[in-house]
């Protein structure tokens, strides 16, 4: 039996409950968590802008022990310390063949299903069976996952700094600098800066970005992106942050601007900020109906600028795992400065509602006797 937080409908809080975990099977790990990030996407399951069939344990951001390998596994061995990923990747379908593991087609089973890649969970409670989100449900003290959502890493990295990379460092870094195009001494506008939106900033200046502008309604949000690498903040709260980023970039714009939070308001306001022939990456996650309108002459044919979605920070787990703790060991990344907080498993619907103060860049779960 393990203690694990369980969502069993939207906007319920999350139960701390005993499930039967079953052995993995074939390919798959049992991992041990040490540590797990508390993510705005696990909210966004929560209050139903994600819809994820119920009970399911949520948390898909985590780092741990391995403790048991079912039959074929040859990534890693009993006792590997590993960074857990939620975008399953191959390595061997159409997507990985052509260098975007990102959208790996086995992940698709993951997202339909809320379990692992045969379509079923290895939670249950009775007769019961319950979800996995993202075929990982690191709100839990053990998991069993895909052999191909784990990345060994080293044992001496502090595996709660670890669990922040599976998802938030993934994800920002990457879409800086995996899916934007930067080029030295550009400028950059971060719309968001929370978890994710401050690792986008972080990515930035490792692409060579001269200027990056935070933006964000919580001063305290631009307080850590100024400590993280921000050159300049916009504080949305008081008024256009639109016009505030075009007066900090002669008026032209920036050269590509990130949105991290995933509203419509939002993500007009980036492509708005964004300059002609300069380049608008969506980060952040939207409603499933949510809209956007883009002038066609004026927003898009004149203006020549490229607007593209950012899905996992388009990243190669394999080659951008190692280049992260590479990055974090030479202090190029700051990732240790990420966790407002470190809790317990009993905290977590404590943490859910500092995540909708906006009081926290990231929660950390600390599990017992890790």
């Amino acid at each position: 039996m393990v203690r694990a937080a369980v969502l069993t409908g939207v906007g319920r809080p999350l139960e701390i409950c005993e499930l039967e975990l079953e052995p993995p099977r074939a390919h798959e790990v049992m991992v041990r968590l040490v540590a797990s990030g508390v993510c705005h996407s696990d909210l966004s399951m929560q209050d139903g802008t994600t819809m994820v069939p119920t009970p399911v344990v949520l948390g898909h951001e985590g780092a741990g022990v391995v403790e048991q390998v079912g039959d074929g596994v040859t990534a890693v061995d009993v006792g590997d310390h590993v960074v857990i990923s939620w975008v399953p990747q191959c390595q061997r379908c159409f997507f990985c063949d052509r260098g975007q593991p990102h959208l790996c087609e086995t992940s698709n089973v993951v997202l339909a299903s809320s379990g692992l890649l045969d379509g079923t969970p290895r939670f249950s409670t009775g007769d019961r069976p319950v979800h996995q989100m993202l075929a990982a449900g690191t709100f839990a003290e053990h998991t069993v996952v895909p052999e191909s959502s784990v990345v060994p890493v080293d044992h001496d990295l502090d595996l709660e700094v670890a669990a922040l990379i599976g998802c938030a460092v993934l994800t920002g870094v990457g879409a800086a600098v995996n899916t934007a195009s930067i080029g030295e001494g550009d400028g950059v506008a971060v719309v968001g800066c929370g978890g994710v939106g401050l690792n986008v900033i972080q990515g930035a200046r490792l692409a060579g970005a001269e200027q990056v502008i935070a933006v964000d309604v919580n001063p305290s949000k631009l307080d850590l992106a100024r400590e993280i690498g921000a050159t300049d903040t916009v504080d949305a709260s008081q008024g256009n942050p639109v016009s505030k980023v075009m007066a900090l970039t002669g008026q032209r714009g920036a050269d590509v601007s990130f949105e991290v939070v995933g509203l419509e308001a939002s993500i007009d306001q980036a492509i708005a900020m964004t300059r002609r022939g300069g380049q608008a990456v969506l980060v952040g996650l939207p409603k499933m109906d949510a809209m956007i309108t883009v002038p066609a002459f004026l927003g898009a044919v004149m203006a020549a600028k490229t607007i593209t979605g950012c899905w996992y920070g388009s990243a190669d787990v394999r080659r951008d795992v190692p280049r992260l703790v590479e990055h974090y060991g030479k202090g190029e990344l700051k990732l240790r400065e990420l966790i407002s907080a470190t809790i317990s498993l009993d905290d977590v619907n404590d943490a859910f509602e500092a995540m909708k103060n906006g009081d926290v860049a990231r929660s950390i779960i600390r599990y017992d006797g890790s």
